[in-house]
């Protein structure tokens, strides 16, 4: 149903998509950095613009364990964590300070993402435990987990309503290509709204 998204022959090595508006845009970004694998990442913050490919998937559910999250961080320093790469330093140095587990709980949950946002919820879909609507999230970042199980770590940094602070979310997915396709669907479903926006 996913395919992965083919790089484009650039001077450097990361395949971007970029899609402005006149007053936000959205840079979706894979590849880039080198860790035990792929890093795929989608930063809502950008203030680049180019052209933009469509998307047809806006739409999509996956299967994932929470891990954790650090809630509630003064807004000033979602400045500090804009490249991937300090993302993810951030989020290591929680887990070996203990704010975070290095490994998520058993149970697996239902993660929707659509034009609304991302929504996760139970198996069973009867309760909703976390709803992150598209317009506080900042960021989503997915990359490897460093413990050499193939396992690839979600990140999701949003910001509340009047952006007095930000939190980092954090799921583990089953494979790079489920976590890169859960990045795919969010940039599409950017791509969707800030379409509609336009028109």
């Amino acid at each position: 149903m996913f395919r992965k998204v083919k790089k484009r022959h650039s001077s450097s090595s990361s395949q971007s998509s970029e899609i402005s508006t006149k007053s936000k845009s959205v840079d979706s970004s894979l590849g880039g950095l080198s860790r035990s694998s792929t890093v795929a990442s989608l930063d809502t913050d950008s203030t680049k613009s180019s052209g933009h490919s469509a998307a047809s998937e806006t739409c999509a559910e996956f299967r994932v364990k929470y891990v954790g999250a650090i809630e509630k961080l003064p807004f000033e320093m979602s400045k500090t964590l804009q490249e991937p790469l300090e993302l993810i330093n951030y989020i290591d140095a929680a887990q070996q300070d203990g704010k975070l587990p290095f490994v998520p709980g058993e149970e697996e949950m239902v993660l929707g993402v659509s034009k609304y946002g991302v929504k996760v919820a139970s198996m069973d879909q009867c309760d909703v435990l976390h709803r992150h609507p598209l317009y506080l999230i900042m960021r989503m970042l997915c990359y490897d987990d460093g413990l050499g199980a193939g396992k690839n770590l979600l990140a999701l940094k949003t910001t509340d309503a009047k952006q007095q602070d930000c939190s980092i979310w954090v799921y583990q997915c089953s494979s790079a290509e489920q976590a890169q396709a859960i990045c795919k669907v969010l940039s599409a479903s950017f791509d969707c709204v800030l379409t509609s926006e336009k028109s």
